[in-house]
């Protein structure tokens, strides 16, 4: 414990092992051939190639929309030719994009006879087909490698070595180690018809664009209006050179109100989600438009009356974003109209009439956590909490069929309350409001007028401390003295401060302290990268995080990632 704790500590005070903060861009994952959790998927990025001169027996199949499998194939109902018959599956990364990380569940055979004077062999290779990383020859005493038809095959995942990620990455097949005229046999009475075969399951890609998108032509209500009522919008061009535009966000007073897909592009541009690192997820390598025109409606029903900081910002796939609008806008909605939540279908009547049965100025209106009974409640981010209320006239009878007005005030400075969906009493008086999973910390405020559409008679309030969520995600897992790690993280709930959020990066020893060894500045869409290399020899297994720590300008507690493994050799 001793020898870990000094060798982080000094490398701090003395930079024995400097650790180089890096700029990075907007990240996403493309699903190759199967989703995570099984689904059939295009191969997109992938093309197969069959090199001149192999047999007629030689195939590149894609059977990936009936769930199967990219397929590199040598029949044996023909000899093959060393160094001559070769399929090759190749991925290439789309131009503005680099590939960050890169896995891939595959499994193959090979068949083979005594004397031969050539091998059937196959391999994953990058960023060039000569940079093998993983390869099963006959020869050498591999005939099968994985798990030939479970495609999630604990034995089929390989997990590409940083030195080997780049631009394409090649899974290939041959006939090869032998000299010019030797051949490889057939005859075999294979099953499916093949001497040598190996099947690229599923696919998941990490790609970074650094580039972000444009906004131009910006119009509409909600640019040029001095004061907006009801539904109002907001038109504009976006644009974006890798990825594709996405979406749109709007943020008010530092609370997101509404994330408004701008083009699904005949689907390709849905995030299919299913990620552990808060990245969203697509099906194919340029997924969105990469020119959009928009009209974003934003109904302002549920805001107060007075002044609002708006702020519209443009999202591409890969998650960088373009702010389109950032201005002062007044909200006047007319009193016990669209703009007051006072009326409609299952709210209470009229303005002036009585809020609900048994209405009284003198009610009690009582408020928890459902099962906490508490009036703060310290949670982890992504969990729903359910406020709870019930609200009672004097003497304990229930006020049933009313309308309790609940606001919402991010805590983070200068945040504006903002209100949310008006709650609607039971004929036993109770009611409840469920926060949303992605929830920042916030105070909440309840209240009740006698009345329908009168000044508040009773008032009560809770609060919320959401501890800031955090993904890390470190590779390679395993290094040595002279090499580097890298990390990439993502904070996942916003919005972020203007600036970037801090980020402390911490490492420890089994059962040590944990030390902070570097600061990092996420940017403003809340990813952040570094690198770290060993400069003192192991063997030493290590743990590293990612603590997000409280600051006024965002609306979490201090939070930390889980603890990522590191051994260093």
């Amino acid at each position: 414990m001793i020898r870990i704790a000094l060798k982080i500590t000094v490398a701090v005070l003395v930079a024995l092992i400097p650790l180089a903060g890096m700029d990075s861009g907007g990240e996403y994952h493309v699903y190759g051939c199967r989703t995570p959790g099984g689904a059939a998927a295009p191969a997109d990025g992938w093309s197969g190639a069959i090199a001149p001169g192999s047999a007629s027996d030689d195939y590149a199949l894609d059977t990936c929309a009936e769930g199967g499998a990219l397929v590199a194939a040598l029949g044996e109902s023909t000899s093959h030719e060393a160094n001559v018959d070769e399929v090759t599956w190749t991925f290439s990364a789309p131009s503005g994009t680099r590939v960050l990380q890169e896995e891939v569940w595959r499994a193959g055979y090979l068949h083979g006879a005594a004397g031969e004077k050539a091998t059937y062999q196959f391999w994953l290779a990058g960023p060039l087909v000569s940079d093998v990383f993983d390869e099963c020859i006959f020869t050498v005493g591999c005939h099968v490698q994985g798990e030939v038809g479970d495609p999630y095959g604990a034995a089929n995942r390989v997990v590409v070595p940083g030195g080997n990620t780049g631009q394409h990455l090649f899974m290939s097949i041959s006939c090869g180690a032998g000299g010019s005229g030797n051949e490889c046999g057939h005859t075999f009475s294979d099953p499916n018809g093949y001497a040598a075969v190996v099947y690229l399951y599923a696919s998941d890609i990490t790609l970074e664009q650094e580039a972000g998108p444009s906004v131009g032509a910006v119009g509409g209500e909600l640019a040029g209006a001095p004061s907006v009522s009801g539904t109002a919008d907001l038109t504009f061009n976006a644009t974006d050179p890798g990825a594709g535009v996405y979406a749109a966000t709007v943020t008010v007073d530092g609370s997101v109100l509404q994330t408004t897909p701008l083009d699904e592009n005949g689907g390709r541009c849905r995030n299919v989600g299913e990620t552990t690192d808060g990245l969203m997820a697509f099906l194919y390598v340029q997924p969105c438009l990469q020119s959009v025109g928009a009209d974003v409606p934003v109904n302002t029903a549920g805001l107060s009356n007075g002044a609002h900081h708006l702020v519209v910002s443009v999202l591409d796939a890969a998650g960088n974003s373009a702010v389109a609008l950032d201005r002062t806008l007044t909200v006047a909605n007319p009193q016990g109209g669209a703009g007051s939540g006072v009326g409609g279908a299952g709210g209470p009547g009229a303005p002036g009439s009585p809020n609900g049965t048994n209405a009284s100025p003198q009610a009690q209106l009582l408020v928890a956590w459902r099962g906490s009974h508490r009036r703060r409640l310290a949670v982890a981010y992504g969990r729903t909490e359910i406020a709870t209320g019930r609200l009672l006239a004097p003497g304990g009878a229930p006020v049933g069929g009313a309308q309790v007005d609940v606001t919402a005030t991010a805590a983070a400075a200068g945040a504006r309350a903002l209100a949310l969906p008006v709650a609607h009493t039971g004929a036993d008086g109770r009611f409840s409001v469920r926060m949303p999973p992605g929830a920042s910390s916030r105070a909440l405020r309840f209240a009740y007028s006698s009345i329908v559409g009168g000044a508040p008679t009773v008032t009560a309030s809770l609060a919320l401390s959401v501890r800031a969520g955090l993904r890390l995600s470190i590779a390679p897992r395993t290094s040595s003295v002279g090499h580097t790690i890298r990390f990439s993280g993502r904070l996942l709930g916003g919005p972020f401060p203007a600036s970037g959020k801090l980020v402390v990066l911490e490492a420890r020893s089994k059962g040590g302290p944990w030390i902070e060894f570097r600061v990092v500045r996420a940017n403003r869409a809340g990813r952040f990268r570094a690198r770290y290399r060993f400069r003192l020899p192991g063997p030493q297994a290590y743990s590293f995080r990612a603590v997000a720590e409280a600051e006024g300008d965002y609306p979490y507690a201090t939070g930390a990632s889980g603890g990522v493994p590191v051994l260093e050799r």
